[in-house]
């Protein structure tokens, strides 16, 4: 997999400015509108937005220059694409309506100021529909099939069309502009009809003046293991439809449920486990939770506070790559602040008898 600071061709120690730039221009170099069917091209679009996603976050940026791909949820397998492997990926839409306010447009796409008109791609389907998936550790682990109901727009049954007298079907209207260069010819989407091309002429009982109505749908959407809040997922042809039928997507957000003992990073888990005096200096063998269920961790004799344990592979399964997480555990020693006279006698005595501590104190690196 390319490095992200490779492929928006910036340095390590690149300014935020600095990766802005170099992403507006290869997004304005390789966008669809000016490369029609040329994958390469396409790909290199997307290839920029998600190095940018991660480059223009501190955190994922941090995570990115310390671990690589793997800290930021995008793993070998995915390919040059990053993010666009195993369903869950930036779309195009995602692209513009997450990145369109560095390039200064507006409305449809944000490209439009600088390919003259909207983005006609965007209106060839209908409208998206966006929602948030909330889901547990547990879910995120194994993955699953979550059932969803969602209210869409659908045409309605009986809708009658006429040709929309603005555009005369096309769809687009075209305008004439005079310049120092001469006249110029553009062209964008009909306001009327949006790029359809049509206009409502009968439209049945019930349906809104836009010949559609709102509809309940089940929608089952398959939740791959070890998704990260706020990865998406686009569900094709689940969104509302337009004139000619035809359906948007439903993108779903996922979003992660806090734990009660875990905190995640990346395919790894941490928990603190407390143990007593007598544990820490004798060792033992504690019961501690995984999101597998419950087992035994083995305490070595003579462990400190705020010393860690490593579970292998009792973390979280990797988005892309076949290797899981671990589960590291934090031991904090408990010191009691009350006990018994007998307890106050044993301590005493056994305070005598262990050695004192060589060198009792530590400077501090501040």
């Amino acid at each position: 997999m390319r490095d992200l600071y490779e492929i928006l061709g910036v340095s390590k120690n690149a300014s935020k400015d600095d990766i802005k730039r170099a992403y507006r221009k290869l997004a304005l170099k390789n966008h669809p509108d000016r490369n029609p069917g040329n994958k390469d091209a396409e790909e290199k679009f997307k290839s920029a937005a998600e190095a940018y996603a991660v480059l223009s976050n501190p955190q994922k940026r941090a995570r990115y220059d310390q671990f690589g791909h793997a800290g930021v949820g995008m793993g070998d397998s995915a390919g040059s694409g990053g993010f666009s492997s195993g369903g869950v990926h930036m779309s195009m839409d995602d692209i513009f309506s997450q990145f369109g306010d560095i390039f200064g447009g507006s409305g449809g796409s944000p490209f439009e100021s600088f390919f003259g008109g909207n983005n006609n791609s965007s209106k060839r389907t209908g409208s998206d529909i966006r929602i948030k998936l909330r889901l547990t550790l547990s879910e995120i682990a194994k993955g699953i099939d979550k059932k969803i109901k969602i209210k869409r727009s659908v045409l309605a049954d009986g809708v009658n069309f006429k040709s929309c007298p603005t555009c005369n079907g096309t769809g687009q209207v075209t305008s004439v502009q005079n310049t120092i260069l001469g006249q110029m010819r553009s062209s964008s989407l009909c306001p009327h009809c949006e790029g359809s091309g049509k206009r409502i002429s009968n439209r049945p009982p019930g349906s809104g003046p836009d010949g559609m109505i709102r509809k309940d749908e089940l929608v089952v959407v398959k939740v791959p293991a070890g998704v990260e809040d706020g990865n998406y997922m686009n569900v094709k042809n689940k969104g509302n439809e337009n004139l000619n039928g035809v359906a948007g997507d439903l993108i779903v957000l996922f979003s992660e449920e806090n734990h009660p003992f875990f905190t995640r990073d990346g395919e790894n888990v941490y928990i603190e486990a407390i143990i007593s005096y007598p544990q820490a200096v004798l060792g033992s063998k504690i019961e501690i939770p995984t999101i597998d269920g419950k087992v035994d961790l083995k305490i070595p004799p003579g462990i400190q506070s705020n010393q860690i344990l490593r579970m292998k592979r009792k973390g979280l399964p990797a988005l892309r790559g076949n290797y899981t997480g671990d589960q590291l555990v934090k031991i904090h020693v408990e010191t009691p602040t009350k006990v018994s006279k007998e307890c106050e006698r044993i301590l005493s005595e056994l305070d005598k008898n262990l050695k004192s501590v060589k060198n009792p104190f530590k400077k501090i690196d501040m």
